[in-house]
């Protein structure tokens, strides 16, 4: 069964970075998309960014581009999520997501998520 534990979210100042790390316990882990989800008070959960199991594919909403990095160490059973020029509306409980299939849009399993928060 995947098991996934998100650390790495804080309080961060407008234009800083923060790096995300993403564990996951599963033994299918180097054949599996993952991606960054994220939840904002009021909002619905939103994709951010997904990467393909052999890391040389990825993908990104339009609202990071530029900004943030995804990528993974399957020696690790580690993804990660490298967030940089950060706003204030990136303020959000982070997701980490196993997919079940490549650019799936909905995870078959998620971590308990970790909040970042942006101030202005």
């Amino acid at each position: 069964q995947v098991q996934l534990v998100e650390s790495g979210g804080g309080l961060v100042q407008a234009g800083g970075s923060l790096r995300l790390s993403c564990a996951d316990s599963g033994r299918t882990f180097r054949t599996s998309d993952m991606a960054w989800f994220r939840q904002a008070p009021g909002k619905e959960r939103e994709f951010v960014a997904g990467i393909g199991w052999s890391s040389t594919s990825t993908y990104y909403a339009e609202s990071v581009k530029g900004r943030f990095t995804i990528s993974r160490d399957n020696a690790k059973n580690t993804v990660y999520l490298q967030m940089n020029s950060l706003k204030p509306e990136d303020t959000a409980v982070y997701y980490c997501a196993h997919l079940p299939w490549y650019r799936a849009p909905n995870p078959d399993y998620w971590g308990q998520g970790t909040q970042v928060t942006v101030s202005s």
